[in-house]
């Protein structure tokens, strides 16, 4: 292993085997070593024009030195006149070498990461601020007009994440290092290396430094990762730096990440589909990643076409269910030669992942007859990263997320009065899960049983050795009559109707039924979806569902709300649509 390490630190470019099996394990210790971990070239697309310059490279140096001013930043700022340790940073920046340069100088600093999402509005950004109780927020220039106020009112620094593409742009380990890093301001507006002139960042820069992380790394906290809040209030997940790493590790052996791969990555950063699967795996095996900050079909199509050759070329894409679509509505607008083009240019990756919410099987097999790619489906939650993942040479089932990854262990709980002990709440355990929700401890520990499981809240059924997620047992399991419903397994099949583009099942209150079957559906744009209603897709639902699945009421949509992650918020739709009746059910009897 030290072989590798060392081939890392000076090879640049140089391949590096991916360590068997069998191999002493990579520490988290040397992970966090920037010079270790980002020692092959982080390759950086610019967001500023609509089709991006060629990637610039990181060495091994100008990594440590990024994430070194990142360090020494932090250092300079009075934290109620004490240091970081294990205290809150805030992290805003788009998919971009200037995130990875921040959450490392926030780890090696002692700190602990709170990703921040870029698409809340500030009351939700305030909301995640004051419940980690963060210390200071780090912070690309175009978020500060948002988060001026908010950090104002809680005296807060709010602190620059300075582009790699701002003035003075890091290009030579040795002979730029010192101009870019004076782009690095304290909060005052003075340079670093002005304002500590005999501090770690100059004694690093002439080679006097290099520190490494402590053995006791590993059982501390690293991050803090909100939940979506789809079925409740945002909670804060606590991720120490060991069960980041195991996280991390399954997947690279699972999904064989190798420093020959190369990934676009579109995904939020405040998630653990964007952190872990896309960001901390390709950094772990020394693969490389090209940032698309903003997720754009087109642009998607274009990195594609342009990156899937030469010297480095893709191999790897994740995406939502919802990116996937979008790409699949930009290929029909495409002129055909364009199609030939973008479908001999996907056909070129060796893997193509869909998580985060379920993928229709529509979905998967018009996808399929595009890029020559069966998705692969995993299922993971932010409380444990991935647990469940189809076989990455084996044969992939629609609607089934796989069987348990190595080292994860599961277990499903059958409801009470169930006769089929197949079917149930699934539980986890796992070294990646998370040692607390953040100042809740009762949740925390309702959220485990006896043995340590973690209680999902997703109902599962397990079909031939995998699973088959059957929804949230808040808000997908539907009982209506007698009858326990899966509003997934009805959504998939109303999918099936060739006019139907997206749509959400969920349960209405009905004094006589407990609850009733209802949808929100949104129509294809051009002639499938023109002038269908809602009356055609009950019509039609006659042949395709049992009486009791068949939706009562359906509301026409133009778009579905979704978060960042491509989730919809069922307890949103049902007070946005079904007002009259949520409002009903819940008024007090006469």
């Amino acid at each position: 292993m030290e072989v590798i390490r060392r081939a890392l630190l000076h090879g640049g470019r140089t391949a590096v085997a991916r360590p068997s099996p069998s191999s002493p394990p990579t520490t988290y210790r040397d992970l966090l070593n920037f010079s270790s971990f980002l020692a092959t070239n982080l390759l950086v697309s610019s967001n500023a024009a609509d089709i991006p310059p060629p990637p610039e490279n990181f060495s091994p140096l100008e990594g440590q030195a990024y994430v070194d001013a990142f360090r020494t930043l932090l250092r300079n700022v009075p934290f109620q006149g004490a240091g970081l340790e294990r205290k809150r940073v805030g992290i805003m920046a788009p998919p971009s070498a200037a995130f990875v340069g921040a959450l490392w100088g926030t780890w090696l600093t002692g700190g602990v990461a709170v990703p921040m999402a870029l698409s809340h509005p500030p009351a939700e950004l305030e909301y995640v601020m004051r419940d980690a109780g963060i210390s200071a927020v780090l912070a690309s220039d175009e978020f500060h007009p948002t988060l001026q106020n908010l950090v104002q009112k809680a005296s807060i620094p709010l602190l620059p994440i300075p582009s790699v593409h701002a003035p003075n742009p890091l290009k030579t380990a040795l002979d730029r290092k010192a101009a870019f890093l004076d782009v690095f301001k304290t909060p005052d507006g003075v340079s670093l290396l002005a304002a500590n002139p005999q501090g770690p960042l100059v004694k690093f820069l002439e080679g006097r430094v290099n520190e490494r992380v402590t053995e006791g790394v590993k059982d501390e906290p690293a991050m803090i990762i909100y939940t979506s809040g789809t079925t409740g209030k945002p909670k804060g997940v606590v991720h120490t730096h060991g069960s980041l790493e195991a996280q991390t590790r399954m997947l690279v052996d699972a999904w064989e990440w190798a420093s020959s791969d190369a990934i676009l990555h579109t995904l939020p950063l405040h998630h653990v589909h964007g952190l872990v699967n896309a960001l901390l795996c390709p950094l772990y095996s020394g693969a490389s990643i090209h940032f698309l900050p903003k997720f754009k079909a087109n642009e998607v199509w274009e990195r594609f076409r342009r990156e899937a050759s030469g010297d480095h070329p893709l191999t790897l894409f994740m995406g939502v269910p919802t990116m996937y679509v979008r790409l699949l509505e930009a290929f029909r607008t495409m002129p055909p030669d364009e199609q030939a083009s973008a479908t001999a240019s996907v056909k070129r990756l060796r893997l193509m992942v869909s998580g985060s919410a379920a993928c229709p099987t529509s979905l998967m097999e018009e996808w399929e007859r595009v890029s020559g790619h069966r998705l692969l489906e995993r299922y993971g939650m932010t409380e444990f990263g991935m647990a469940l993942s189809n076989s990455l040479h084996g044969e992939r089932q629609p609607g089934l997320v796989g069987v348990p990854l190595p080292g994860v262990d599961v277990k499903v709980v059958p409801d009470a009065d169930a006769s089929d002990a197949s079917e149930g709440e699934l539980l986890v355990r796992s070294g990646g899960l998370f040692t607390q929700y953040w100042n809740r401890p009762d949740a925390t520990l309702e959220a485990f049983d006896a043995d340590g499981f973690f209680r999902t809240g997703d109902k599962v059924r397990k079909e031939d050795g995998a699973f088959r997620i059957l929804g949230r047992l808040s808000v997908d399991i539907i009982k209506s009559g007698g009858y326990k419903l899966s509003a997934l397994e009805i959504e998939t099949e109303l999918l099936k109707h060739s006019a139907v583009a997206e749509c959400a099942v969920l349960g209405l209150p009905d004094a006589t039924y407990g609850e009733t079957v209802a949808a929100v559906i949104v129509v294809r744009s051009g002639p499938e979806g023109a002038s269908v209603t809602s009356k055609d897709v009950r019509e039609w639902a006659k042949d395709h569902l049992a009486h009791y699945k068949i939706p009562r009421r359906i509301e026409m949509v133009e778009t579905m709300p979704r978060n960042a992650m491509g989730k919809v918020n069922k307890k949103e739709l049902l007070r946005t649509f079904f007002a009259d009746i949520t409002a009903q059910s819940s008024a007090p009897a006469a």
